[in-house]
């Protein structure tokens, strides 16, 4: 049957997917507003808001949430991203109406006790400290922090310990209030799923909340690059060599995304065998490509000993090179394989289809079939992805690197490698 897709009388959008045999559902409600929908003094808020509603209601306490769903075997949890924020559950079919009822308490009527948001205050600067202490996940938040300096999009998730704490149930609601509308949320329910029994049900949850967005749309992002380098007496170092990436509704978005997967998304990938298995300078290493709404990123990750560090950036540039050159049809069509294999198994998975499916229609308006994707990954050839290579990475570059990084290239060797010229006035590159 596929996606099915109605409104309610408000203009929320449900959607549902019916998985044959399986006898369970994920069901969840997606947010088009996240971390880059804050204001200066509102930096993680939307993490904050995220974790708080799980608190307590009018109705239920924390535990009655957490007891309620973990008593008919289900689950519910939350997740807050740059652009969207979800909250969702996972139940036997029977329990759609107990899920249903429980995700519209906590968006409808969340009290943000000033007690319990003192105690979730605490937890998220542990999390804070925590991921400061693992440069293999820091590194990744001051990379994007440089390639968007000054920027919500690069800004952390999670906050500064000195906003997080400054934070007061008042300005949870306000903020929440500002940004959770009809017009900006999706309901949907991927598995053993009726869809006229869920729209219904939705309506009678969902059907009173309120239908416009008084937020303004969030400021288009400018990628900058540059450089960031923080040494670390570690065993290894974490390196970010990075690009301004694609859009997900521009032309080469799909392209960025093969050409991710050729460069570095598997043992076969080149920079695999030629960094890796072939000279023996990393443990790991891979590419990466990330699309938001307006602008993207494309990098490559990398891990390795302080030893290997003067010889692995001149290798990881001369890949990049090389595939301005050439790209084998071969590599082109495992890659398409590999899409077509994730997207295959993305399907049978309902948390990851329902999840795909909000993302869809928060992006294009609409689900899009793996038919579409796949005849849109067809249309890519190897001189487009030769092309493309040739343009991305003689771009200004953005390097992130932590830990023993003392002979690391600096910066401008680095990006005169790349064959980088400055232009007289600032060039977009994505079309």
């Amino acid at each position: 049957m596929g996606v099915l897709v109605s409104r309610l009388s408000n203009g929320m959008t449900v959607a549902t997917e019916r998985l044959p045999g399986i006898e369970t559902v994920a069901l969840g409600v997606w947010i088009k507003s996240g971390s880059r929908n804050e204001t200066d003094d509102e930096h993680g808020i939307a993490h904050l808001l995220e974790h708080m509603a799980f608190k307590g209601t009018g109705t239920r306490s924390a535990y009655d949430i957490a007891s309620q769903i973990e008593d008919v075997g289900g689950e519910i949890n939350a997740a807050t991203s740059v652009e969207t924020t979800a909250f969702y559950a996972r139940v036997l079919k029977d329990d759609i109406p107990l899920a249903m009822d429980l995700l519209s308490d906590i968006l409808t009527d969340s009290i943000f006790d000033p007690e319990e948001l003192r105690r979730e205050q605490h937890v998220i600067l542990q999390e804070i400290g925590a991921a400061h202490d693992t440069p293999d996940d820091i590194v990744f938040d001051k990379f994007t922090e440089t390639a968007f300096r000054h920027q919500t999009l690069g800004r952390s998730i999670l906050g500064t310990p000195d906003t997080v704490e400054s934070f007061t149930s008042d300005q949870l609601r306000a903020f929440m209030d500002r940004q959770y509308a009809a017009e900006r949320m999706v309901i949907v329910a991927a598995g053993s799923v009726d869809h006229d029994s869920f729209v219904k049900l939705a309506e009678r949850h969902f059907g009173g909340f309120r239908a416009r967005s008084e937020s303004p749309i969030p400021r288009y992002a400018s990628y900058v690059g540059g450089d960031y380098r923080e040494f670390r007496e570690l065993m290894d170092a974490q390196v970010i060599l990075g690009f301004e990436g694609r859009a997900y509704h521009v032309r080469d978005f799909y392209a960025s995304q093969l050409l991710s997967m050729i460069l570095g998304g598997g043992m076969s990938s080149r920079l695999f065998q030629e960094v890796r298995e072939r000279r023996g300078l990393c443990y790991s290493v891979y590419a990466f490509h990330w699309g938001f709404s307006d602008t993207g990123v494309f990098g490559i990750h990398a891990a390795t000993g302080k030893e290997d560090m003067p010889q692995l950036i001149p290798v990881i540039i001369e890949e990049l090179r090389k595939a301005g050159q050439r790209i084998d049809r071969a590599e082109v069509d495992r890659a398409r394989a590999q899409y077509r294999a994730a997207l295959a198994m993305s399907a049978e998975s309902a948390g990851s289809r329902a999840s795909q499916i909000a993302r869809q229609i928060m992006l294009y308006g609409a689900p899009v079939t793996r038919e579409e994707l796949m005849d849109r990954l067809s249309n890519i050839t190897v001189e487009r992805l030769t092309d493309l290579s040739a343009r991305l990475f003689a771009t200004q570059p953005t390097v992130a690197a932590i830990g023993p990084i003392g002979t690391l290239s600096p910066f401008e060797t680095i990006r005169d490698s790349l064959g980088y010229v400055e232009a007289a006035s600032p060039r977009r590159i994505a079309v």
